[in-house]
């Protein structure tokens, strides 16, 4: 693959932003979640790095579990229209205080499959916390509890978030300048 320098289009979100706003929101999930049972459920993959640094600013007991699912194909940059489940809770959740986390939401159609899923499933309360809200996008109305950043309708990676499974690791969130990346791939 190679070096982000040559497609990225603009640093949209820097590590010390990004770091100071997920303390933030852990501060007020603890303060918001202090006499309830709060069990984490990360969508996987790119809901990882953001759970991690979540669950560190959270200051209250809470357990976390991991749903997989997938509406993109590999490669993919937009919703393949249906949602399957990868890998479903080990968890009964009618004991616990679901928090949903997640990466994106962009369309809102695989969350709001994956809250109907929940529901069913009758938690005390299903909330659900973004790092990022491309509501421009949405085509599906769902409630958004905790949000870290609105971002614009662009396509970003980095902090959990991929292009062709890669640049999961950068510690900040980038736009891609697609005419750069499909030159790069045309001489591939």
């Amino acid at each position: 693959m190679w070096d982000y320098r040559e497609f990225i289009d603009e640093i949209l979100i820097p590590e010390e932003t990004l770091q100071a706003r997920i303390k933030e929101l852990g501060a007020q999930i603890s303060r918001d979640y202090q006499d309830k049972n709060p069990l984490l459920v990360c969508i996987l993959r790119g809901g990882v790095l953001f759970l991690t640094d979540l669950m560190r600013a959270i200051h209250i007991p809470h357990a976390i579990e991991f749903m997989a699912v997938s509406s993109y194909g590999i490669g993919g940059r937009s919703s393949a229209g249906q949602v399957r489940i990868n890998l479903d809770l080990n968890t009964d959740v009618s004991e616990w205080d679901v928090l949903l986390v997640e990466d994106i939401i962009d369309s809102g159609h695989t969350l709001s499959h994956i809250l109907d899923l929940l529901s069913i499933r009758s938690p005390r309360s299903l909330k659900v916390c973004t790092l990022l809200d491309k509501w421009e996008r949405r085509e599906v109305e769902i409630p958004v509890d905790y949000v870290g950043f609105k971002i614009p309708n662009k396509f970003v990676f980095g902090y959990g978030l991929d292009i062709d499974n890669y640049y999961r690791n950068l510690p900040f969130v980038g736009t891609v300048d697609l005419e750069k990346y499909q030159a790069l791939q045309a001489k591939s």
